[in-house]
């Protein structure tokens, strides 16, 4: 197999507090992505509107998590080995393509394969900007600081996505939306050809990549944490809606609860965000925190069983807010740690896949607990998921505590 290299940006100094342009520019790439992002949040009224049955759609909605999880896999790796740059530019340039497929398609077969593409390109971003970000920014701390800001991106998104979507979905139509989400893929394919820089060889991607990545036993313990904490998270964009239709609750009063679960990220990161960073600078991974955060996350969503008003909702995306915070940075932080420089892409593409994977069962798990047990089954369920993470992250535990060089693959 031939090798491909990449150059590692320039990075900035240890705690400098100047981030560099790139940096920004990524984040100001993510928000526009996630206000613009209306394919995943609203496909299951997509379907609707096309007459699919609430079963077939749990499948379509599948699918779209398995090209999810296919694409960040996929982009990770081919960021390590053509670069950074030209992988983002030809992923957003492929859902400006993508998008607009879905929007316009009306049989099943046609909206499962548009469903499938579109999952692959929808969050491919990810891994490359987690990849440019540990290039860029040598110390733990500061890269602590930039992943809470990007997730308040996402969310600062999130907010703009719910309000915009619930106000236009009913007078313009969904298919819209999905053009609206292709265009900003467009913006930001546009943004990175003229920002990022090109990359060229001076990291060799070595053979056997796959393999020590795949029997790092942290990467793997990490896994399956982080799946069992993000179903909750995925719950709100596939679980959710199909309750609150259960429920026959407008399409409004999901957009809300959007917004509510965006502004409480507004308010909490901020103050979260400085004691995360303070906590990255130990000499260990962020476990312990990672472990409260899935129990908090499986708690918070589950208690969406148990209510069938909008506020209840709201309320339960709000306590909820916290873990997810949490989570994402305290994953990012011990992804920082384990993963090797010439791997970068390819173990944030491999973390990248457990939202992919939740987004997959979180509607299989919905649908089959709505049948067995209705709402307070996905209680039960959602809450049980945020247990089992915060058990195995003992023996995560245990395996950062004991290697003192993270930052080779495991054995």
């Amino acid at each position: 197999m031939s090798t491909a290299v990449i150059r590692v940006a320039e990075p900035t100094s240890p705690r400098s507090e100047r981030w560099p342009a790139t940096v920004w520019a990524l984040l100001a790439g993510t928000f526009i992505t996630r206000a613009g992002g209306f394919t995943y949040p609203y496909l299951a009224y997509h379907l609707a509107d096309r007459g699919v049955a609430a079963s077939w759609a749990s499948i379509v909605l599948a699918l779209f998590g398995a090209g999810w999880l296919v694409g960040q896999v996929m982009f990770g790796t081919l960021a390590d080995r053509i670069g950074r740059r030209t992988t983002l530019v030809v992923a957003m340039t492929a859902a400006a393509v993508v998008f607009p497929i879905l929007a316009g398609a009306h049989a099943l077969g046609a909206l499962a394969a548009a469903a499938f593409a579109a999952g692959v390109v929808y969050d491919a971003p990810r891994p490359i900007v987690s990849a440019v970000i540990a290039d860029t920014i040598p110390d733990e701390p500061t890269r602590a600081k930039v992943a809470g800001w990007r997730h308040f991106a996402v969310n600062l998104g999130a907010a703009c996505t719910g309000a915009v979507g619930g106000i236009l979905a009913e007078p313009v139509g969904i298919p819209v939306l999905f053009c609206i989400n292709a265009a900003v893929c467009a913006v930001f394919a546009v943004v990175a050809l003229r920002v990022l820089p090109q990359t060229r060889s001076t990291v060799h991607v070595p053979q056997g990549s796959y393999r020590a990545a795949l029997t790092d036993a942290r990467l793997l313990l990490l896994w399956l944490v982080s799946v069992c904490a993000l179903i909750p998270v995925a719950a709100l964009y596939s679980v959710l809606p199909l309750m609150m239709a259960d429920d026959h609750l407008p399409t409004s009063a999901y957009g809300w609860s959007q917004v509510a679960g965006a502004i409480a990220v507004l308010v909490l990161s901020p103050l979260m965000n400085p004691w995360l960073a303070r906590r990255a600078a130990g000499p260990a991974p962020m476990v312990g925190i990672l472990a409260a955060s899935a129990l908090l996350l499986g708690a918070g969503m589950g208690s969406a069983g148990l209510t069938s008003s909008p506020i209840g909702y709201a309320a339960a995306v709000v306590i909820a807010v916290p873990g997810e915070i949490a989570a994402f940075i305290c994953a990012a932080d011990v992804v920082n740690r384990i993963a090797p420089t010439h791997s970068r892409g390819l173990y944030a593409g491999i973390w990248g896949t457990t939202l992919a994977v939740a987004v997959l069962c979180a509607p299989l798990l919905a649908g089959w607990s709505l049948a067995a047990g209705g709402h307070q089954l996905v209680a039960i369920s959602l809450t049980g998921c945020g247990v089992l993470g915060a058990a195995l992250c003992l023996p995560l535990a245990v395996l950062t505590h004991r290697l003192s060089e993270p930052t080779r693959p495991g054995p």
